[in-house]
């Protein structure tokens, strides 16, 4: 054994230093691949940013063809962002977001714009999963290969080397591109990507003792006048002018210098990361006879593509323990991590936990790591969050419809404005309709939450003359159709509690003033307007909600479950003739591909009337296309707005979507209704339908919501209607 060691010592040592690059880095991969193929022992690996992300995996076990396979894989749009999936978010966060374009903090009445495009939360989880084998290594030296990598303290500028501690937050750290990650905090240093003063860490490998040095260089060469085109390329033109003068003088100290072919790409070409990474194989072949000639590892040392680390997709969670958590208690915490701890948590359902608490957007950062349990199987979980100092938002969006026209929403939010885990909203539209919508929430999770709602809706409409008059009095005045202003105005006091995450339970106490005047029939000379409605009524309503679609607007899978019952028990004078009533209706959705671009979505719905039947302006009518409308107006395309009118209805409605590219839409669409006066009662709710409707369109979706274009077409009517629509819905 001596005599081995001996050996062993008296053999050069083989450092490999991996320089940053974004996308580019990929040709470090290729790189690898080479290594391997010639059984080269590499005994010490630095890097910075991509090269000490792919570093590091290399560093605690993976090949270069699992690298390979990995980054292949990933969806990089998904895992640099901070979109996270619709379903980490809480049917209210879901509710109040789905509308706005831009949010801005808003602090001491200054609006801040954020520090960076991704806080990088989604990095740090694919990173924790990949290196949770060596989860117990503090100190990087005592990885299966030894590793450090660069940062850079954004508060003094000076180099930090990072070669002990939490694993995934130290490469985090190391390729955290200004302005696309924001800082990462470790211990009392501020830390940003180390490409910024340190880009290949040459000196620092050969101090660890290195003999022979083999460098990849995948930085850019300074551009041309004729590439920069826009200030990013002018700020990375000034960034590169010191790493490129520093490689003049390293490349020199480097023993086997890499430099591929990525003249091509961009810090951003991950789309194109098959060619980079071939590029890197070639480039690492023309230097085949001096790798060839480096020590190389035991013949029967364990291989890289024997260990399949990546393989794992569950992890037993032993104690947990959490740091940080002020203002927000523990089972809050854990509620949204979904973790009771002492059990066996598939992979999935754990990132599921994580981005619901994220999602909350109540932290600014959520480091953790796991250890190995003693004395029994699994992993404990300990994790530091630091709570947001933002607790003020200011929000914007616009929009244009058929029906309220153009709209400008500014908003505003408040978090911890009463209580620690509240948060209040007021929405104030201003255009054609002015309206507004308020909302206060002291959200308790699984617990009975409780909530305030008010919100004022008004627009000027021609509807179905049904929806106000009688028969009688559409017999007398032969009208069929009325030009109307409906003023609604709604306030809500309920309690709602969550089964899982998907189902919440509302009940509640619900006053409504609902006006409604036209100019199509007047009384006399002395008054321009008739009024049909000027009613206060009071009820009370239970609410039944599921809802896993991944898109509110292009679904392409899930289920939504939407059932609601009210029972009205009060209206004020002018209602003369109110007896009391209920209205209970439900909707129900299914949503799924068949291949990556096409997805249906099957919808159905009714609803009915019970007790008196004097009131109609609470009836269910049927037009248009959109998403919340106010009452019972239910869209249904190929008849215009508030068209078809009755007590009870039922509709059947399905769609085809196929995205062409990227968030673009081409759908194709149909629906199906009878709606009249009691048709539970008389059989009709089965009979063919009375009323059919198919349209065509297009939608682009953007930050502001979904641009829509669609062409409809109804078979009774024999004639076509467009739909028009702008940004979100509100």
């Amino acid at each position: 054994m001596k005599a081995q060691t001996t050996v062993d010592d008296q053999k050069p040592k083989v450092g490999l230093v991996l320089s940053g690059g974004g996308a580019k880095g990929f040709a470090h991969i290729g790189v690898l691949k080479v290594i391997d193929s010639l059984g080269v022992k590499v005994d010490y690996i630095a890097g910075t940013s991509m090269g000490a992300i792919i570093g590091s995996l290399y560093a605690s076990g993976y090949s270069g063809k699992q690298l390979d396979s990995i980054f292949e894989s990933l969806d990089f749009d998904a895992v640099i962002s901070d979109d996270l999936p619709r379903s980490s978010k809480s049917i209210y966060e879901r509710n109040n977001n789905e509308k706005y374009g831009v949010i801005l903090p808003f602090n001491h009445f200054k609006l801040k714009l954020p520090s960076a495009l991704s806080r990088g939360q989604n990095v740090f989880n694919l990173l924790t999963k990949l290196t949770l084998h060596v989860s117990d290594v503090d100190k990087f030296e005592d990885l299966p290969i030894p590793f450090f990598c660069i940062a850079t303290n954004i508060e003094t500028g000076k180099q930090i080397l990072l070669d002990s501690g939490n694993l995934p937050l130290s490469i985090s750290a190391s390729g955290a591109f200004p302005s696309l990650f924001q800082p990462v905090p470790i211990g009392d240093d501020l830390l940003i990507d180390g490409g910024v003063v340190n880009n290949y860490p040459i000196d620092e490998l050969r101090a660890k003792g290195m003999d022979i040095i083999i460098g990849v260089d995948v930085q850019d060469d300074l551009a041309t006048r004729e590439d920069m085109i826009s200030a990013p390329d002018v700020l990375l033109q000034i960034n590169n002018f010191r790493t490129i003068r520093d490689m003049k003088v390293k490349s020199k100290k480097t023993d086997i210098y890499i430099k591929p072919d990525i003249e091509n790409f961009t810090v951003v070409s991950f789309s194109e990361g098959k060619d980079i990474i071939n590029n890197g194989k070639l480039a690492a072949l023309v230097h085949v006879s001096a790798l060839d000639q480096l020590p190389k590892k035991p013949i029967n040392a364990v291989t890289n593509q024997e260990l399949n680390l990546a393989s794992k997709d569950s992890i037993i969670i032993n104690g947990i323990g959490l740091n940080g958590n002020n203002r927000y208690t523990r089972s809050y915490i854990m509620g949204k991590l979904k973790l009771k701890g002492n059990e066996k948590i598939s992979y999935d359902d754990f990132n599921q936990g994580v981005n619901n608490l994220i999602a909350t957007n109540n932290f600014d950062s959520f480091q953790y790591g796991f250890k190995h349990s003693r004395n029994r199987e699994g992993y404990d979980f300990k994790a530091n969050l630091r709570e947001s100092k933002i607790t003020t938002f200011l929000k914007l969006g616009l929009h244009y419809d058929d029906v309220y026209k153009s709209a400008a929403l500014v908003n505003l939010t408040k978090k911890r404005l009463l209580f620690n885990n509240d948060i209040a909203s007021l929405d104030l539209i201003l255009g054609d309709n002015v309206r507004f919508n308020f909302e206060y929430l002291i959200d308790k999770g699984f617990y009975w939450s409780v909530g305030i709602r008010s919100r004022y809706n008004q627009f000027e409409r021609g509807v179905n003359s049904e929806l106000l008059l009688d028969e009688v009095e559409i017999n007398v005045t032969g009208i069929n159709k009325l030009d109307v202003k409906f003023r609604d105005q709604t306030n809500q006091f309920y309690l709602q509690t969550l089964f899982r995450k998907d189902f919440a339970l509302s009940v509640g106490a619900e006053h409504k003033r609902l006006n409604v005047k036209s100019e199509t029939i007047t009384i006399n000379s002395e008054t321009d307007e008739f009024l049909f409605e000027n009613t206060d009524y009071v009820s009370v309503f239970g609410n039944l909600k599921l809802d896993t679609y991944d898109s509110k607007h292009y679904p392409s899978s899930g289920v939504y479950f939407c059932g609601d019952l009210h029972n009205y028990l009060f209206a004020s004078k002018f209602n003369n003739g109110f007896d009391r009533f209920s209205i209970a209706k439900a909707e129900l959705g299914y949503a799924f591909k068949i291949s990556e671009k096409i997805s249906f979505n099957l919808e159905s719905g009714g609803g009915f009337k019970f007790g008196d039947n004097s009131t109609n302006t609470l009836d269910f009518a049927l037009g248009g296309y959109g998403n919340d409308f106010i009452n019972n107006f239910v869209p249904f395309i190929g008849y215009d707005y508030i068209s078809l009118t009755g007590n009870s209805y039922v509709k059947a409605y399905a769609s085809v979507d196929y995205e062409i590219f990227n968030k673009n839409h081409i759908t194709l669409e149909g629906n199906w209704a009878n709606i009249d006066n009691d048709i539970f009662d008389t059989g009709e709710w089965i009979t063919l339908p009375d009323y059919r409707g198919y349209a065509l369109g297009y939608g682009l979706e953007t930050f502001l919501g979904p641009i829509q274009a669609k062409y409809s077409y109804s078979p009774e009517q024999h004639e076509g209607i467009w739909y028009f629509n702008i940004g979100f819905w509100f």
